[in-house]
């Protein structure tokens, strides 16, 4: 396992370093927790487990619930010293047990998402905190959607309107991505398209494919990252991160962020 400052933990000897559409979502959210005292996490589909890497070297404990088989592989080995615990099911335990539940890019792989926004509340202490990222508008949907499995992607007002009916209060909600993602986005989703087609030739389909490997399979992110380590790609990130964050404060971006309280029951 590496680590990088800027970038953070990445694991090359087993094929996951990080996507640049990571590195803006893990900005925004290494942000907002700059405000957070040490408490209990727990986050659902954590993917290569890097962000929890990090949290648990701010002092938070930090609990994983990740079912692909592939991505689970890769956030025990990231997480092998780290003190992150990654769980492959939920736990009857967890009721009521996390000041904060996350869920990043993952809401959108879940067809009932109504029904995963109910659990994850019940996981949540009384008055504890939902972080959330998805993809945002329909209107940008491609074959990386696809090749993600993913079900929809989310309108402003139709999230809000969702979350606050599961019983959440949103107090932060923020665009992010913008221009870089922008810029990047056609070129992920012609690559995603190879790669789909090369998977029904293989006789390989289905969301279920798709959502297992969305959050860890790096073939071309692997011959990049070292471009992206170079001077003239840290300068690009460093503009990217700030420019997301003016950017979204206008309801610029490729995708939404949210944080919202756990809400009182009548």
């Amino acid at each position: 396992m590496d680590y990088d400052a800027l970038y953070g933990p990445s694991a090359p000897e087993v094929g996951w370093v990080p996507a640049p559409s990571y590195l803006l979502r893990r900005d925004r959210i290494l942000r907002l927790f700059d405000e957070v005292e040490p408490c209990d996490i727990l986050e659902i589909g954590c993917g290569a487990g890097a962000l929890l890497y990090e949290l648990a070297g701010r002092g938070l404990k930090c609990t994983a619930l990740e079912t692909s088989a592939a991505a689970l592989a890769i956030a025990r080995h990231l997480n092998a010293e780290s003190g992150v615990f990654v769980a492959d099911r939920p736990d009857d335990r967890w009721h009521e047990r996390f000041d904060c539940v996350m869920a990043f890019e993952v809401l959108e792989h879940i067809e009932d998402d109504r029904a995963a926004l109910a659990q994850w509340r019940q996981w949540l202490k009384p008055g504890g905190n939902l972080l959330l990222s998805v993809p945002a508008h329909m209107s940008q949907w491609t074959a990386s959607d696809e090749w993600a499995g993913h079900y929809r992607r989310y309108e402003r007002q139709g999230l809000e309107s969702l979350v606050a009916e599961c019983g959440y209060a949103i107090d932060h909600l923020e665009a992010y991505g913008s221009p870089l993602a922008n810029l990047i986005d056609p070129i992920r989703a012609r690559v995603h398209a190879r790669q789909l087609s090369r998977r029904r030739r293989e006789g390989i389909g289905g969301k279920d494919v798709g959502s297992s490997l969305s959050g860890v399979e790096r073939p071309v992110e692997m011959r990049l990252y070292p471009h992206l380590c170079s001077i003239p790609g840290r300068l690009l990130m460093r503009s990217s991160f700030l420019a997301q964050g003016v950017l979204g404060k206008f309801g610029i971006g490729k995708g939404y962020m949210l944080r919202a309280r756990k809400a009182h029951e009548e």
